[in-house]
């Protein structure tokens, strides 16, 4: 009977410690463990937006560039810090997992900032003060100058990528989907989480913009610094009550199998009832730690991946629950050309998507 109940602690969805064994619900996972994620949380929201927020006034003030180049080179580093997330998902769903991912991207993420701080305060890493009020007439930095500032938000962009994806899925894991009390606590969690980044950027926004222009930059970079540090040694703190996913191979693979295999089968009439179409048992999904997904109409053409056509080959075959994945994340491409691409291009290429009634925005 001890036998029996110790099985049913044991999480069901799929979560295990760091060397791969099964965890207990009692010992692993759950609030004790998202404690660490919250907190962490907080610290680095302070240190991005600490840095981000007043990133135009340092490069006209300090490295007297002018407001329309200061301004793009700004949005060009913001980009790629919402760019690298798809690096730092694709490591830690394909190959390290998220903890390790998260782990070392912290790291470089340390660095970055670290290498920023020396950046704002070594006098031979930035140009003479000046105080022309015409930006253009004051010396400006020099090539290596720039080269160590823009070497360090870059190193911070490529830290960022690894960590932004992964902490709240990390968070996320410690609550397990098959257990009634734990999915509700999930929902919590996700409440407490957005009220850490926003209490990390009102900080940050107020706080420590006011120490930047009014005291030093050098204590304004320090301590966003300093709190990232003590952010990873936090989120460090909680590994014993971590529960971790095991990396389920690259998610592009997977999108491909399916598209791949809708266009092989361009042909195949789809059948009218969709409980036709291939799926794994509800058994396997179990073991796996996921739920199945049921059939949409949207994007029906996919939908052909999933008729039976008696290979079982995985680029010709593909369960219902894949195909939706598939659709679920072409779904995001939209979103992201929204994000990333000019509004001037947007608007070119709305105008040719308008005869389908489909826009960007």
């Amino acid at each position: 009977m001890a036998i029996e109940e110790g099985i049913e602690d044991y999480t069901q969805d799929g979560t295990v410690d760091l060397k791969g064994n099964p965890v207990r619900r009692a010992k692993r996972g759950g609030w004790r463990a998202c404690s660490f994620v919250v907190v962490y949380e907080v610290f680095e929201r302070m240190a991005y937006y600490g840095i981000s927020a007043n990133l135009v006034v340092y490069f006209t003030n300090k490295l007297h560039q002018g407001t329309v180049k200061s301004a793009n080179n700004v949005t060009n580093w913001v980009g790629t810090v919402w760019v690298t997330p798809i690096l730092g998902a694709y490591f830690a769903d394909a190959h390290l997992g998220r903890y390790w991912t998260f782990v070392i991207a912290s790291i470089i993420y340390l660095l970055g900032m670290c290498l920023l701080t020396l950046s704002v305060s070594l006098p031979a890493l930035k140009p003479p003060a000046c105080n022309e009020a015409n930006v253009e007439d004051c010396k400006e930095a020099s090539r290596l100058q720039l080269v160590v500032f823009f070497v360090a938000l870059y190193t911070l962009a490529l830290g960022t990528g690894g960590t932004k994806p992964n902490i709240s899925t990390i968070g996320a894991d410690q609550f397990d989907d098959f257990e009634p009390k734990e999915k509700v606590h999930k929902l919590s969690f996700f409440n407490w989480w957005m009220f850490s980044i926003f209490f990390g950027t009102l900080f940050a926004n107020t706080v420590l913009v006011y120490i930047q222009d009014n005291v030093s930059w050098t204590l304004g970079y320090g301590l966003p610094t300093l709190g990232l540090a003590i952010s990873i040694g936090i989120f460090l703190t909680g590994t014993p009550f971590y529960r971790h996913k095991i990396p389920a191979g690259s998610p592009f693979t997977r999108m491909a199998r399916v598209i791949v295999a809708a266009l092989r089968k361009w042909n195949v009439r789809l059948p009218s009832d969709p409980k036709e179409l291939y799926e794994l048992d509800s058994e396997e999904y179990a073991k796996k730690g996921k739920f199945r997904i049921d059939s949409t109409a949207t994007w029906r053409f996919l939908n052909k991946a999933a008729v039976k056509t008696g290979s079982t080959d995985p680029w010709l075959l593909c369960s219902v629950t894949q195909v939706e994945e598939t659709k679920q994340m072409l779904r995001m491409i939209p979103i992201l050309i929204a994000t990333f691409v000019p509004s001037t291009m947007i608007a070119q290429i709305n105008t040719l998507f308008v005869k389908q009634g489909t826009t960007l925005d």
